[in-house]
């Protein structure tokens, strides 16, 4: 009960995007394509999966004066392996996604689930906790993206699904702040179906 729990809790009811207001800045960078949000969020999701798993592992055996060094040695591994997969087999989503990738060793979600879960529980608790936090960051940028590439673009994936109809492209979809406003219609709709969010 309790892992399905941590499964399903960051999906919908504490999504690290919408509820803890978290990874907001690569959600306005990426998604102005479906194809570099989800590769961004698959990424994120990669590292903080794998970074909680390791850390978990380790927990008791580093000393608490280098914990925060630890961490930053683990998490810019698994970066630098997810940016020489993408490099290597995606060229051209690595290109979109620029320093994007790199900064997920910054990324709060990364760090924050490695201190407030990782390091309290144990590894295969950690690993879910990672796979679905990372999913739940993963879900919003793609929902955004899915948005502002249908109605920036008139495509989703690269595909003419609207222009056909007539439908003239709305360029201003294509900026972050639009990226912004969708997130905010996003924390609305989130806040009015989970009433207990709401502040009194």
């Amino acid at each position: 009960m309790k892992l399905s729990k941590n499964f399903t809790n960051p999906l919908a009811a504490n999504n690290p995007v919408i509820v803890q207001i978290l990874g907001i800045c690569s959600a306005l960078a990426v998604t102005v394509k479906l194809e570099p949000a989800l590769v961004m969020g698959l990424s994120v999701t990669f590292v903080t999966a794998f970074s909680n798993l390791v850390m978990s592992l380790l927990r008791n055996g580093v000393p608490s004066r280098i914990r925060i060094i630890v961490q930053l040695v683990v998490i810019a591994t698994l970066v630098i392996v997810v940016d020489q997969f993408l490099r290597a087999y995606m060229y051209d989503v690595s290109k979109q996604l620029s320093v994007y990738v790199g900064l997920i060793i910054t990324n709060c979600i990364v760090m924050g689930r490695v201190e407030a879960f990782a390091l309290a529980n144990k590894p295969w608790d950690s690993f879910v906790d990672g796979v679905a936090n990372g999913l739940g960051y993963a879900f919003i940028l793609v929902l955004v993206a899915f948005f502002r590439e249908l109605f920036g673009s008139g495509t989703l994936f690269g595909i003419d699904v609207i222009a056909r109809f007539g439908y003239e492209n709305n360029s201003l979809m294509l900026f972050p702040p639009m990226a912004l406003i969708i997130i905010g219609c996003i924390i609305w709709v989130h806040r009015s179906i989970n009433k207990d969010l709401q502040e009194k």
